[in-house]
């Protein structure tokens, strides 16, 4: 049963919320600008801008090292890696951490913020365009992130976590001019929005499920291509705390690559991965039960 005050889901959110909604306006007509003026130094920018922010931040940072804890690292690298995640656009580390706690707990059941069984696009980003910008006050969210909002590092990069794409986006200006405010801002953090989505929409609705879990989660190799791996969805769901999502030898996981130099450099410890029934076995892993 849901807390009065844990109100997610699609018919508790009443109305757009106007100030997200005229930015994702803004942003995907800037995207689209791009287009006129296309700029082989601008694209390079935004590639590398994208592997940043959506492999760096998101992928090994926000998502498996500070929302499940699959491996640890320095804080100095930590709060590094988090500064890379605001880049994408998607929150502040306090916001995106509760909401994917609280997706975990409640997956495609009463309660996830953004269950395809509400709707496709609802899944996809409308869940983002209605409701408080927050979608829920600082008290309800700390409930699900004690380890953070402790954290006044943390705390700060949530406050200001749109700051980082104003001092880049200052930094493109200065160094090629629109062009590359236009492909390495709008256009890339457009794009990694939608691959972030697709996570939420896409591998709870089309796919492949290894694991028996008790929700809708899939495997789809072309998410998966597009977020550095987080599109092993099933098995993400099935071994939530594991740092590693691709299992077997043909499911590319850059961001578990990326963990992995981290830990040959010395960089990252206590890493987590999944128990299979047998060593060797990556290729076919066990069915198991997923656990929130």
């Amino acid at each position: 049963m849901l807390s009065p005050t844990l109100k997610y889901g699609r018919k508790y959110q009443k109305g757009l919320n106007w100030i997200t909604t005229i930015a994702m306006i803004g942003f995907h007509a800037g995207a689209i600008g791009a287009f006129f003026f296309v700029d082989a130094g601008a694209i390079l920018a935004a590639l590398i801008l994208y592997i940043v922010a959506g492999m760096l931040g998101i992928g090994m940072c926000y998502h498996r090292l500070l929302t499940h804890r699959g491996y640890k690292t320095h804080k100095w690298l930590e709060y590094i890696l988090t500064w890379c995640g605001t880049l994408a656009l998607e929150g502040g580390p306090i916001f995106w951490v509760a909401t994917h706690r609280i997706h975990h707990q409640h997956s495609d059941h009463e309660g996830d913020p953004h269950t395809p069984r509400e709707g496709t696009f609802w899944a996809h980003m409308g869940w983002i365009l209605t409701g408080e910008g927050m979608h829920h006050e600082a008290s309800v969210l700390a409930r699900y992130t004690p380890d953070l909002v402790h954290d006044p590092v943390h705390v700060a990069l949530s406050n200001w976590h749109w700051t980082s794409n104003v001092i880049v986006g200052l930094g493109l200006l200065a160094f090629g001019g629109v062009p590359y405010v236009l492909w390495g801002i709008f256009f890339r953090t457009t794009v990694g929005l939608h691959a972030t989505w697709l996570v939420n929409s896409a591998t709870h609705l089309w796919g492949s499920r290894r694991f028996e879990t008790r929700d809708d989660s899939t495997n789809n190799w072309w998410v998966a291509l597009l977020t550095f791996g987080e599109g092993w969805h099933n098995n993400h769901h099935a071994h939530p705390t594991s740092a590693r999502h691709g299992l077997a030898w043909y499911e590319l996981d850059l961001n578990w690559i990326g963990i992995r130099t981290l830990r040959a450099l010395g960089l990252a410890w206590d890493i987590k991965l999944p128990h299979l029934r047998r060593a060797g076995a990556q290729d076919e892993p066990p069915v198991g039960q997923a656990v929130a």
